[in-house]
């Protein structure tokens, strides 16, 4: 092969490589979409039963207990009461530094439930923002990702990602990413540094289903997973 041949060849691995990191990227999404599907009802749901409440209190006795139950209602499932944190371990066949690249790039794989539902993106030096509207465009909150990248002394890739949300405080990830025999291993290590309220237990629940898939489309095992609750 002649010098002259190599940029071209270079060029049709990049395109390639670029076109299959869209797929998967597209496949996440895919993923997200029909978790949010399913989001949407669950969390009209919730509120309902909120309308339930007075009313079944109301029908026994009258109208300011059940306003009274009501407002207790909203506000235990609004107070902010627990917090999340755990480890996952995920095995690619991706080479450590696409692995890297792809944690501090505009589509974290651990944050495919923050990108896949955001109407836009936009990337400034090391951080990323997400633009994501709720409740039908009535209210928008921006996400911002902060990538830190760190050498340790094993030789292995740390990458820190610090997330807030409307600069609140969201929520921490880091990845440590080293090659294994015939693999990438990857160990990430989060914490939710937002409390949140009984109300979002079965958003929780319902996104565990999809979590794993998000990950694996985008070419990562889960190996395995521990995942802690608390207050």
């Amino acid at each position: 092969m002649s010098d002259r041949d190599r940029p071209d060849d270079d060029g049709r691995i990049e395109t390639s490589d670029r076109s299959a990191r869209e797929a998967r990227t597209d496949a996440a999404r895919a993923v997200v979409r029909r978790y949010r599907r399913l989001e949407r009802p669950l969390s009209w749901l919730v509120a309902v039963s909120v309308g339930v409440v007075c009313v079944g209190v109301y029908a026994r006795t009258s109208l300011g207990p059940a306003v009274a139950a009501g407002v207790l209602t909203v506000i235990a499932l609004r107070v902010p009461v627990w917090q999340s944190s755990g480890t996952v371990t995920l095995h690619t066949t991706c080479a450590p530094g696409r692995v890297g690249e792809s944690f501090t790039g505009p589509h974290p794989p651990v944050l495919a439930f923050q990108w896949g539902l955001a109407d836009a993106v936009e990337t400034d030096d090391d951080t990323v923002y997400y633009e994501v509207s709720y409740l039908f465009g009535l209210r928008t909150v921006e996400v911002a990702v902060r990538a830190e990248t760190i050498t340790l002394p094993s030789g292995d890739r740390r990458v820190e990602l610090t997330v807030t949300e409307s600069g609140h405080p969201w929520g921490t990830y880091a990845a440590t990413i080293g090659r294994e025999a015939g693999h990438t291993a990857v160990t990430i290590e989060y914490t939710a540094d937002k409390r949140f309220g009984l109300r979002r237990i079965p958003q929780q629940l319902l996104a565990a289903r999809y979590r794993d898939e998000a990950l694996n489309v985008q070419g990562y095992d889960v190996v395995d997973r521990t995942s802690r609750v608390g207050r």
